[in-house]
């Protein structure tokens, strides 16, 4: 065979090899935890620009080939991404995403002040809550210092656990009624427990918010698992832990409470990825999420 013939197919196989050897890990399904895999090697597809109907978002493979992706609880009925492995023009490809149901859920007894806050001491706090928070998901610990776990990559890849068992009591993406007014939908899974009762750090990670009194979420915590993905620990009764504390998984950050707007003792858990809150329990099975090949549009 010509040598000519044998360098085409050589190449042919090659880019084949390189179209299936992307997967996608997880459920393809409004609000879930998702991760890119590929087998190329660290330095190979570190990059993917990823886009639907809420605008862009631009996450990186960690060493193990891996790309955590979240979900928005709106996104469309389908998303596009680009993956960057070296060439300026990138790898396009497209998947469908399922619907999720969100159910409705009416919370009556909610003192109105802390529906429909008014007074200007009650803004000041939302502002200082809010502040606290958005510094904390965009990866800044208190103090306006960068977080540790950016640097590691291996916090998330551990795998995660609940941070406490108790009743559901509030489900991520529900519509949210307090005293009769809508409000947004709820961004976290709410566990009903004791007060008193330990919670536990869903994974390891460096501690970037430990914040106090504030007005929605009470006493919270926020930590940093690396690669842009944080966990949400609120209306504690108090917390164990303070910005820039190291926590290994099952350690205990704090105790079950209810303060800010709560109508009794349980733990708002929450999880965030690059800004996009999603449904923290898809967490728990991140190890052993299926995955399917996908090809190049």
């Amino acid at each position: 065979m010509p040598f000519k013939a044998i360098c085409l197919i050589i190449c042919s196989l090659c880019a084949a090899a390189d179209a299936a050897a992307l997967e996608i890990c997880g459920d393809l399904k409004q609000g879930e935890l998702l991760y890119l895999k590929h087998d190329f090697g660290n330095d190979n597809y570190n990059k993917v620009l990823f886009n639907n109907n809420l605008g862009k978002k631009v996450y990186f493979s960690d060493k193990f080939g891996r790309t955590p992706i979240a979900l928005h609880r709106d996104a469309g009925k389908s998303v596009n991404f680009t993956v960057y492995d070296g060439h300026d023009e990138g790898k396009k490809y497209e998947l469908p995403i399922a619907p999720a149901t969100w159910d409705i859920q009416r919370i009556n007894g909610v003192a109105q002040s802390k529906v429909t806050p008014t007074s200007a001491a009650d803004l000041a706090e939302i502002k200082r809550e809010q502040n606290d928070v958005n510094m904390a998901l965009a990866g800044v610990k208190q103090g306006g210092m960068p977080s540790q776990a950016e640097d590691s990559y291996g916090f998330w890849s551990e795998g995660f656990i609940l941070p406490v068992e108790g009743r559901i009591s509030g489900n991520f993406g529900n519509q949210r009624i307090f005293n009769g007014t809508p409000k947004s939908p709820h961004s976290g899974t709410d566990i009903a427990a004791p007060e008193g009762t330990p919670v536990k750090a869903s994974g390891s990670g460096v501690v970037v918010l430990s914040g106090k009194d504030y007005f929605y979420t009470g006493n919270m915590v926020i930590i940093d698992h690396g690669h842009q993905l944080k966990t949400i620990y609120a209306h504690l009764q108090k917390a164990t832990v303070k910005a820039g504390d190291k926590v290994r998984q099952g350690d205990i950050i704090g105790y079950v409470g209810k303060t800010g707007r709560a109508t009794g003792a349980h733990l708002h858990w929450g999880a965030s990825l690059n800004n996009v809150r999603f449904r923290p329990h898809s967490l728990l099975n991140l190890n052993e999420k299926e995955c399917v090949r996908i090809e190049e549009k």
